[in-house]
Parts: structure tokens; sequence; C-alpha cells
């Protein structure tokens, strides 16, 4: 069975991978109208990568029997989509990083299907299977990443964007877009289940945060200027990374033994305050770098008022001076009441913690936009919305638009981690929602939430963050 299905899939995939593409096209072809088939190849992969195959990897770190089915779905479909590539008529492209990632995506894609069914065998329980679960889990959590990427690659192909001169340009906004749309998915995911990881580690958000910045911003300090003379632009970009390693080294000594720092945030506002403040060509451009700038400033001041005003378990802040922690935000036996910063209690679900709830995703939300807008902005894509007529205030409510619908997947992804599978909540809290679950006491709780407990006691806290820790089977 197992070489039979092997067989097909490779028949289906090697003629796939034989295509020829064209280094050379006429007039004609570059502008013939796009027929159906390339329309329906564009869909189905847009589904399959960006919404089915991310479901199923939630549903296997759930354990949720829907997982193998919606994946042998998504496997199935992808190949569908991949003959329809290759099968359209009408207008044709240039060779493109597209085609070239299509055929790498066959690795894990193989990957993950063989592993897949081998787990399924159960054989070789105390020796190969244990790697290959850590293996299939790996893979499978990288699907969401090497998704984007080619979907993002099959925009810039169909567009015949990013070639000769461009392609400094579009891999800066392309990939510090999507670098801020990762920060934004990651922020959602600590702020709404991974407390209990976050106090596993002993780390707070901002070390990690404070540990990307740095080292990103030692590889943007040598690598933005090229030799020669040196332009604004160079300078700007290259002291920002100057900005970045000095502020993320800061961050990382500040946010030690558990701490929570402001200094990412203030990063931010700094990053978004210099990106307003680029010259362009075209006054759209310039629009939309500055609502750019403007979105990811707001982005950090609603992060400092998060960490510092609006009450959390993520850390304790009662801590000294020299990071020794006294108390526990969450305290054991106070079942209905949960402690503020001011030393006093209030009542779950009201007051503080019901503002904090709604407050909490502002940073990552507006991170979110913030990297969709940074993405639609390089010279190409605003010279085409240029010739076409539409103004800044338009192009600008577009993708605000689609950070609502990107940021709506995010949240309901992370519902359904804590709703399916092995993280279903019990018959009687069916009910509760991710945005109340984490208030619900202790006695009354679903099976993959616990409160921390009193450190003193010494029990073992349950770890909610499984997303983070855990492997696909």
């Amino acid at each position: 069975m197992f070489a039979k299905t092997l067989s097909i899939i490779l028949a289906l995939a090697l003629p796939a991978i034989a295509h020829e593409h064209h280094h050379e096209l006429s007039e004609e072809q570059m502008n013939a109208p796009v027929d159906s088939i390339l329309w329906i190849h564009m869909a189905l992969q847009a589904f399959v990568w960006g919404i089915l195959f991310p479901t199923g990897m939630v549903l296997g770190l759930t354990r949720s029997r829907w997982h193998v089915p919606l994946q042998s779905a998504g496997f199935a479909l992808t190949f569908a989509g991949i003959v329809l590539g290759h099968s359209h008529k009408g207008r044709q492209f240039y060779a493109s990083v597209h085609g070239t990632f299509a055929t790498i995506l066959f690795i894990p894609i193989l990957t993950q299907l063989v592993l897949g069914i081998y787990l399924k065998l159960h054989i070789h329980e105390q020796s190969i299977r244990p790697y290959a679960v850590k293996l299939h889990g790996v893979v499978g959590k990288a699907y969401p990443v090497l998704g984007w990427t080619q979907m993002l690659f099959g925009a810039i192909a169909f567009r015949g964007y990013c070639r000769g001169g461009h392609l400094g340009q579009c891999l800066a906004h392309y990939i510090m877009g999507s670098g801020f749309i990762a920060y934004g998915v990651i922020m959602a995911i600590l702020l709404i289940v991974g407390e209990n990881w976050v106090r596993r580690v002993g780390r707070s958000p901002e070390w990690w945060d404070s540990w990307v910045i740095m080292l990103w911003g030692i590889v943007n300090t040598f690598t933005e200027h090229h030799g020669g003379s040196w332009s604004v632009k160079d300078m700007q970009h290259t002291i920002m990374g100057v900005l970045w390693w000095a502020g993320g080294a800061l961050g990382i000594f500040l946010s030690r033994n558990n701490n929570r720092s402001v200094v990412p945030a203030l990063i931010i506002i700094l990053t978004g305050w210099a990106m307003s403040e680029h010259a362009q060509a075209l006054m759209i451009s310039t629009k939309v770098h500055a609502t750019f700038g403007h979105t990811l400033m707001l982005a950090g001041v609603t992060r400092i008022v998060e960490i510092c005003f609006i009450p959390s378990k993520i850390s304790n802040p009662a801590a000294d001076a020299d990071g020794d922690a006294h108390s526990e935000h969450t305290l054991a036996g106070d079942e209905g009441r949960e402690r503020d910063y001011t030393g006093g209690f209030f009542e779950r679900g009201q007051g503080p913690a019901k503002a904090g709830k709604a407050f909490r995703h502002f940073p990552p939300f507006l991170l979110v936009a913030a990297g969709l807008l940074f993405m639609s902005a390089t010279d190409e894509e605003l010279e085409y919305v240029h010739d076409n007529g539409m103004d800044h205030v338009t192009y600008i409510l577009i993708m605000f638009s689609l950070a609502f619908i990107l940021y709506t997947l995010i949240l309901s992804l992370i519902h359904l981690y804590s709703a399916s599978g092995r993280n279903a909540p019990d018959s009687s809290n069916s009910a509760k929602s991710i945005e109340n679950i984490e208030m619900l006491p202790h006695g009354g709780a679903p099976r993959w939430y616990a409160p921390v407990p009193n450190t003193a006691s010494g029990e073992e806290t349950p770890i909610t963050a499984h997303i983070i820790g855990d492997d696909e089977d």
C-alpha cells in the first residue's frame, strides 16, 4: 500500500518538476489574458497552504483525529494544484524563484507524507519512532512559513516584480514586512495561550525580542552599504542597524530573570518614526511609508501600555531592582480573585482583567498591519497603483482590510488550538471561549489549562503552550 501510494505521488510530481519554464517571452505571451485554469491554481494553492495546512498543523499539535484526514486532503489538493499550474494557457511567465521553490517544496511534502504513513504503522516504538515523531513535528510546524513564502513568490511571479535593479528593494520590504507579521503572530500566541510556557522557560517575551533585534541589527549594520559613496538611505539604514543592536543589548540586560522591558517597544517606535520620514519619489509612496511608520509607532506605544499598565500573568511585576521575584501574580488559593499591580484584588473577568483582554490585541494586530503595509510599499507596486489612478487612502484601506482578515485567521487558529483534540474543553465548559478560558477557576478548568501554582508549594506546573513545545504525531 505504501509503495503504491508513493509511486502515484511520484508519477504526478515528476512531470511537474520537468515542466519547461520560459526565459524569453514575446509581448503577446506576457500580455495574454489569464485563463480560468491559472485562476483555479492560485485560489486552490492559496486555500491549501494558507488555510488547510495551517489548520491541519494545529490539529496535529492537539492530537486531533481530524489531523490525518485534513493533511491527506491537503496533499491531494496540492498535487492537483501543481498539475493545474503547469497546464494553463494564455499568459506565460518568466522562469522565477516561484517555480524553483515549488520543486524544493517536494522535499518537505514527501518527507511529511512518508513520516505520517510510517507513524501510523506504529512500528519501531522504542528506536526509530521517537525521532520520526520529532522530525514530523518540525517539518509540520514549518508548513505555514513555507506556504507564506511560496504564496509571496507566486504573487511576485504573477506581477513580474523584483527583477533587475528592483531585487534589493524587494528583499528589504518583503523580508522585513514578513518579519513584522511573524512578530505579531508570536506575540498573539504568547499573550493568549503562552503564559505557562513563558513561566516555564523563565524568560520574558522581551528577552527573546531583544535577542532577535540585536542579531538583526548586527546583520543590518554591515549589509546596507555596498561600497562607493554613502547615500542618505545607506546612512539611515546602517544607523538603524546600530540602533537595533545597541538597544537589543540593553533589552537583553533589562529582561533577564523574567522581567518585562519596554526597550523592544521603544525600538519599534523609533524604527516607525524613521520609516515615516523616508523621502520617496512618488507622493503615494510617501503617504504609504508614512502610514506604515505611524502604524509601527502605534504598535510600540500600545506594547508599552500593555507591559506597564495592563494586568498580566506573564511575569511578576513585583520584582525588585535586581530582578528577584517576591510574590506571584496569580496566587494559589485565590480561586475567584486575581492580584492587580497595586497589590489589591479584583474579581476575575472584571475591571483591569476585562480591559486587558480587549487591549492585548492592539500590539499584535498593529504589527500585522504594519508588516502588510511595508510589503505593499515597493516602488513597482506603488507605481502600478499610481498608474491605475488609485489614491493612497484607498490603497491603505485595502491593506488594513487584509490585515483584519489575516489577524482573524491567526486568532481562529489559536482558538482552534485551545478547543480541539486533547485541548478540547470539558462538556461543562464547552461554551467558554479562548477570550475567557484563562479566567476559569481551577476547579472548573478544562483539561488543557491550570493556573500557575504557588512556587513555594513545589507543585508541577502544567504547560499550556503545547503549540511551542510539542510535536505532531
